[in-house]
């Protein structure tokens, strides 16, 4: 857990002397909330239905892989979705379609696995309305966008609400940032059209001012070597190795809580979130266990042995059956 995260967890003495931040910080996004509730800033439609995954605390929540199930869903119920994302950690001005070879440090980790995981197209890009109209312009026969992340983003008009939230830190101390992890006050979430819970390990979901949500297992699937990605093994059947594993992700424990319930023995190390990985950040000929968000930035220098661990996402039947109905609406 990041530095942060430690004291975004409790309230201790230094999350109270950032308290005043976090007033003024609460003032100035309560005010631009409710210039859009009251009609004084106007939300842009882009004329097709949007889904926005986002969440309301800092750092990270589950919400890509939340993303890539829900595009691979709708492919499968006959839409042709697309995806926006801001690209964070990415040095890209403007607006930019992703490609399966895009660099990450270019466009962002996340929208990199997207791509490879969906299947479909992505256009990065801060302004999210920009973006979208992007999106459609290459691409028209798109009739669905899903927004990865942008809860906070009013100014793309939405259909649909997604927040996530990991049942792990929940919402952490409840204060706002950078006194807690809060974006938004936890009364947010009654405003939300649905809130998903992501369960890694032996977490269980909270419950938020009477709101439950619905339950995301996230779990760790088949692992694959980085040089041969085609070819993939289930975690019982990997090789007998002293494993490092790395990763630079925002829940680092999340990722060695999943290797813990298929009892590999590891050695942990832990990078800051959307870390650009270097070759010499890892063993070029020892054996490495990652997150599939990691190996998209280790694809062109990873060792012989460097693998990356595939993660299944399973939401609950009654969750699938109401996005349906809601869709249909």
């Amino acid at each position: 857990m990041s530095s942060l995260q430690h004291v975004w967890a409790r309230t201790g003495v230094l999350a109270v002397l950032l308290l005043p931040l976090a007033m003024l910080f609460a003032i100035v996004s309560g005010g631009r909330r409710l210039a859009y509730r009251r009609g004084w800033l106007h939300a842009v439609s882009v004329g097709v239905p949007v889904i926005v995954v986002g969440n309301i605390t800092a750092g990270g929540s589950g919400k890509t892989p939340l993303v890539i199930w829900l595009v691979n869903w709708l492919r499968s119920q006959g839409y042709r979705p697309g995806v926006i994302s801001r690209g964070y950690g990415g040095t890209a001005r403007g607006c930019v379609e992703v490609q399966a070879d895009s660099p990450p440090a270019q466009v962002g980790d996340e929208p990199v696995l997207i791509r490879l995981k969906a299947d479909a197209p992505v256009v990065v890009g801060r302004d999210r309305v920009a973006a979208a109209r992007m999106l459609l312009e290459c691409h028209p026969d798109v009739d669905v966008i899903v927004s990865d992340d942008g809860l906070q983003h009013y100014r793309l008009r939405r259909d649909i609400e997604l927040a996530v939230i990991d049942a792990t830190t929940g919402l952490g101390n409840g204060w706002p940032l950078p006194a807690g992890p809060l974006r938004e006050p936890a009364a947010r979430l009654a405003s939300v059209d649905a809130v998903v819970q992501v369960v890694r390990g032996t977490a269980e979901p909270r419950t938020y001012r009477s709101i439950t949500g619905w339950r995301a297992d996230y779990s760790a699937g088949r692992a694959y070597r980085l040089c041969t990605p085609q070819e993939k093994l289930a975690l019982r059947d990997l090789p007998q190795h002293d494993w490092l594993a790395a990763t630079g992700i925002g829940r680092p424990q999340g990722f060695f809580a999943m290797l813990d319930r298929h009892g590999l023995h590891y050695r942990p190390q832990a990078f800051p979130d959307h870390h650009v990985f270097r070759p010499t950040d890892l063993p070029a000929g020892g054996a490495v266990l990652m997150t599939e968000k990691d190996a998209v930035k280790c694809r062109e220098f990873a060792g012989p042995d460097w693998w990356a661990v595939e993660l299944e996402v399973a939401l609950e039947n009654g969750f699938v059956r109401w996005l349906g109905a809601r869709l249909k609406q």
